[in-house]
């Protein structure tokens, strides 16, 4: 059996994939149950995060576990098989457990060093306990991971590098102040109490908030959550039901939201009503251009009217200067399809119009590579318009001015809890998943990311030898208990050609006996413990099991009684 782990995170998928691929509790569960079904798989665990969903599972075959965990993801997301495919990720057997551990400390978080996939990790394991589809496998996998993780925070400064998703999206929010300083007075409400709400309502508590409303589906949460934030004494803290949330809104300074609901839980009437928050831009409005070449020209819009001078009647479009200066003749001919001459001659039109005089500086001639590029918009442009542009400059496109945020809204939840129409509100600044991995992209690593990646590589060494050790642990166990067989079928026979011995004699003899055997099977199963525990050493207890003919359903027998050992001694401790 081999570990294989299928998924999708936000380094492989955008967030709006990750948002509809998104797992709620129930799927999560549904999940599981019909991966140990399948026919591959025979352990399963689902580790379902904001930015990752993770199937991991003990399989028999390879390419059908890939073929069948691949297809069990898309069915229970709902997102056909064919869109997610291009944006899942395999690993399998140590690739599989150093995704894990790398996962566990924080080196594939969104902000890295985050200690907060900890508890996930936990909870993914415990859900798996639960529901009896962790086997040996899995368990140890996932409490080692959580190890690995502890000790990589524990060891290095990887809590330096980043920190919970939590308070990245705090910083994002105060735009480069301290965020102590910008949360000092504020009101905030939560809304959600699970871990991630939970740890929001904290870390606000931390930074200076003066009060926190907790708002939750379930009473008994909220309301145990705001009693804890009060005994810090530091802040007051109280809980409200759902249907209060648009009255605090109108109250509210921060809004932090992670619930486990499918649907908006704020949507941006709700929000505008609240604040009488007016949209920045109308439906027919266009932000200023940013980009260049084909992708920028499809953004230009029509001019308005034609200038009854031009011969060839070429209606004027808005454009910008570098979409526009600088073509040769040459290259619009062969974009736009025309003869080079009715071309030349609306050029030189262009060009020889009179202007009016400016102290401006001169439009500057695009060096050949600019020109490829103008030539490539002047294309995509012809093609939507049906004709050449005129050459001619753009009016400015002024920024729309902002006002400065009043309401400050955190969405950490997936799929997302706040509509994103809430962007378009005056007044008002949203932060959610989508911005903050733009905006985790350019983050700053610490040095102690590379100490940590040499822990990972480390415990995935010890993990890897430990397996290999343990998978031929049955066939070495087999062998001794055959050996013990050995022994006492000849102690039988012995008694039965000598039956004057007496006690202490048979006794004797059978220690004898029985020391022999020891010391003749000691060194052959201790290097072949340490051969199996190599790369490549999964043979040796096939070897094993030829040499000494051992019965595999004894083999089988033993691996089966140390399994429950191991699920029993997992469930008394969960």
């Amino acid at each position: 059996m081999s570990l294989l782990v299928v998924g999708l995170s936000h380094r492989s998928a955008p967030v709006s994939v990750l948002e509809r691929a998104a797992l709620p509790a129930d799927a999560q569960v549904k999940l599981l149950q019909d991966t140990v079904a399948a026919d591959p798989a025979t352990e399963a665990a689902v580790l379902a995060t904001c930015n990752r969903i993770e199937l991991y599972a003990d399989v028999d075959k390879f390419h059908a576990g890939v073929a069948e965990l691949s297809t069990l993801l898309a069915q229970h997301s709902g997102v056909g098989l064919d869109e997610l495919t291009p944006y899942l990720y395999v690993h399998y057997e140590d690739r599989a457990v150093h995704h894990l551990f790398s996962v566990a400390c924080g080196l594939d978080s969104m902000v890295v060093g985050e200690g907060q996939i900890l508890g996930q990790i936990k909870d993914s394991l415990a859900r798996a306990q639960e529901l009896h589809t962790a086997g040996r496998l899995l368990n140890d996998l996932f409490q080692q991971a959580l190890r690995v993780g502890k000790r990589a925070h524990s060891e290095t400064g990887i809590d330096r590098a980043g920190q919970s998703l939590v308070t990245f999206g705090l910083e994002q929010l105060a735009l480069g102040a301290e965020v102590s300083d910008w949360a000092r007075g504020k009101k905030a409400l939560v809304i959600g109490a699970g871990s991630m709400s939970s740890l929001a309502a904290a870390t606000l508590a931390r930074v200076g908030v003066t009060e926190i409303v907790v708002a939750n589906r379930t009473a008994d949460r909220a309301e145990r959550l705001a009693e804890i934030l009060n005994e810090g004494g530091d802040v007051s803290a109280r809980a409200v039901p759902m249907d209060s949330v648009s009255d605090e809104l109108t109250r509210a300074d921060v809004v932090v939201s992670c619930t486990g609901a499918t649907g908006l839980v704020l949507r941006a009437e709700a929000v505008a009503a609240a604040r009488g928050s007016v949209a920045q831009l109308g439906a027919d409005e266009v932000p200023p251009f940013r980009g260049s070449g084909a992708a920028q020209a499809a953004r230009l819009r029509a001019g308005s009217a034609t200038d009854e001078n031009c011969p060839l009647d070429l209606a004027p479009i808005q454009a910008t200067p570098q979409a526009t200066s600088g073509f040769s003749v040459l290259g619009e001919a062969a974009v736009a399809g025309m003869a080079a001459s009715e071309l030349e001659q609306h050029a030189a039109w262009v060009d020889n119009a009179p202007r009016p005089q400016s102290s401006g500086p001169a439009v500057t001639v695009l060096d050949p590579a600019e020109e490829a590029d103008a030539i490539a918009a002047l294309a995509a442009t012809a093609a939507v318009i049906g004709r050449v542009p005129e050459r001619r400059r753009p009016e400015p496109v002024a920024e729309i001015p902002r006002p400065t945020p009043s309401l400050f809204l955190l969405d950490l939840a997936m799929p997302r809890d706040i509509d994103a129409a809430v962007h378009r509100l005056g007044g008002v600044r949203l932060v959610d998943i989508e911005s903050l991995a733009e905006a985790s992209a350019d983050a700053p690593m610490a040095a102690d990311v590379d100490q940590v990646r040499r822990i990972v590589a480390d415990e995935v060494a010890a993990f890897g030898a430990a397996l290999r050790a343990a998978h031929i642990t049955p066939t070495v166990v087999a062998l001794r208990s055959m050996a013990a067989d050995v022994v006492a079928g000849e102690i039988a026979r012995l008694d039965g050609r000598l039956p004057g011995l007496d006690d202490k004699q048979r006794g004797e003899i059978t220690q004898t006996v029985r020391r022999v055997v020891d010391k003749l099977l000691h060194a052959p199963t201790v290097r072949v413990k340490q051969l199996a525990a190599e790369p490549g050493g999964a043979g040796y207890a096939d070897a094993l099991r030829t040499l000494f003919d051992l019965d595999p359903e004894t083999v089988a027998a033993v691996s089966r009684a140390e399994d429950r050992t191991t699920d029993e001694k997992d469930r008394g401790s969960s």
